[in-house]
């Protein structure tokens, strides 16, 4: 377990305040350092040398919609002028923003991935799908009109060490419906890291809104139905059986439910190293509101919007039918 935020520039961040740091033992409440994870620098001393106070939080910006495009009713393509520090710094794979209209107020916020920051025309492209009022009301925003962004942020992805690690291997990218679109961030970083990729889609929507991507970036396309009725269909699971049996593959990326990564935990060997989305519940991005808390056995609470940790382990607890 890792704190995504860690050593950073948005560390200590205010539960250091509270003694809930994630990795700080002093600033979670005991007397003694016991540091486990060294993340480069002491957060302790950072803490203290800060004026016993949490850095401060992200900043919202004011962006732009350069460009508006509905490929199917149910998804919505924003491209948002934004400023260059923050483009430069939501490059990665699992980068995210919170957005909403201007007009509305904070608590319309919802967390939204990054799928291309462009840092030379300081533009961030974006997919949402329209799944409830929050969605419904940047549905409702057109070309030139400004839009909140609360950012960066960077926690979208668990296994991001697995994916920086991939290299020069066959790496699987698992993706159904908007799971789609941050997986396109990871897309580059395996292509860069020399790997040959292998993209099963599910698009689930009247237009692929990543075609372009998928042909720059994967050495093979495979267009099928992932899931049905909760559970892998035996069409994909045959493909991916004999992909699997072939071997040297470094990484299996999963974009999409938490039901989808939860039956490729089970399918796949245990050997193959995982990544997948964060589909925790977010209003914060922070750590304090506590809608992303998970808890787990002998009260360990993990606040997922801060904690880094590998896809098996964050399924460990969880059953589905």
């Amino acid at each position: 377990m890792n704190c995504i935020d860690a050593g950073g520039e948005y560390c200590p961040c205010h539960l250091a305040e509270t003694l809930d740091c994630v990795l700080c033992s002093q600033l979670s409440g005991e007397k003694f350092c016991q540091c486990k994870n060294w993340c480069g620098v002491c957060i302790y001393d950072k803490y203290i040398s800060n004026g016993s106070k949490a850095q401060n939080l992200r900043r919202t910006y004011t962006c732009t919609i350069l460009k508006k495009k509905t490929p199917d009713k149910n998804l919505c393509i924003l491209t948002l002028k934004a400023p260059e520090d923050l483009t430069r710094e939501l490059v990665y794979p699992g980068s995210f923003v919170f957005l909403k209209n201007t007009e509305n107020p904070v608590y319309y916020d919802v967390p939204i991935s990054i799928m291309e920051a462009d840092v030379i025309r300081n533009t961030l492209k974006i997919a949402i799908k329209l799944n409830g009022i929050k969605t419904k009301n940047l549905f409702s925003l057109n070309e030139n009109d400004r839009i909140s962004v609360r950012g960066p942020f960077f926690n979208g992805i668990m296994g991001l060490s697995n994916i920086y690690e991939a290299k020069n291997g066959t790496s699987l990218i698992i993706a159904c419906g908007i799971g789609i679109a941050p997986s396109i961030p990871i897309m580059k970083k395996l292509h860069s890291n020399n790997n040959k990729i292998i993209s099963f889609i599910d698009t689930q929507f009247k237009n692929n809104f990543s075609e372009k991507y998928l042909n720059d970036y994967s050495s093979k396309i495979v267009n099928c139905r992932i899931l049905e009725n909760g559970y892998l269909t035996e069409n994909f699971k045959s493909i991916l059986k004999d992909c699997l049996s072939g071997g040297n593959i470094n990484l299996i990326h999963c974009g999409g439910p938490d039901i989808l990564i939860y039956r490729i935990i089970q399918f796949a060997d245990k050997s193959i190293a995982l990544s997948c989305c964060n589909n925790s519940k977010m209003n914060c991005g922070e750590g304090i509101c506590s809608s992303c808390t998970k808890h787990y056995k002998n009260d360990v609470v993990k606040r997922l919007c801060k904690v880094q940790m590998d896809s098996r382990e964050l399924f460990k607890d969880r059953k589905f039918i």
